[in-house]
């Protein structure tokens, strides 16, 4: 049923992740429910799959940061379905890998979200606003005071 591997399961340095030069990390349902849609990445990219439902995000994210510092990627990117509680924090997840590591001006990271059967490119200062609600609060109460 699932081909691609989880990221808990294979390890840090594995020939699936040392080929490519960039690195997905998928939520798990995507292969099955948007198979499509992940044909634009299978050329260039390493991809690996989690499902935060069955790990905790600080197991995976010690995970993906162990990933990121044995391999030479000059992109990772995350790809979730838009809406799911558990796949939103794979995006935090990220952000918070990138600022521990200090990877910012190093790597290009990306966040894709498909969202009624179309992929669409996230900005990152959007997957930063997501964690804050107070912050989103105030957007909206800007959005209707125009």
């Amino acid at each position: 049923m699932y081909r691609i591997p989880k990221a808990i399961d294979i390890n840090a340095k594995s020939v699936l992740l040392r080929e490519k030069k960039k690195l997905l990390i998928i939520g798990r349902c995507v292969e099955i429910e948007h198979s499509n849609l992940l044909d634009k990445f299978k050329q260039d990219y390493a991809i690996i799959s989690v499902c935060l439902e069955e790990e905790h995000v600080n197991h995976v994210g010690f995970k993906i940061a162990g990933i990121i510092a044995r391999n030479t990627y000059n992109e990772v990117s995350v790809l979730t379905v838009d809406g799911s509680m558990h796949c939103t924090q794979l995006h935090w997840m990220l952000e918070e890998i990138f600022k521990i590591m200090n990877l910012n001006d190093k790597i290009t990271r990306k966040h894709y979200v498909i969202y009624k059967g179309k992929l669409y490119e996230i900005p990152l200062k959007a997957v930063k606003y997501s964690r804050y609600l107070f912050k989103i609060s105030n957007l909206i109460d800007a959005s209707n005071n125009k």
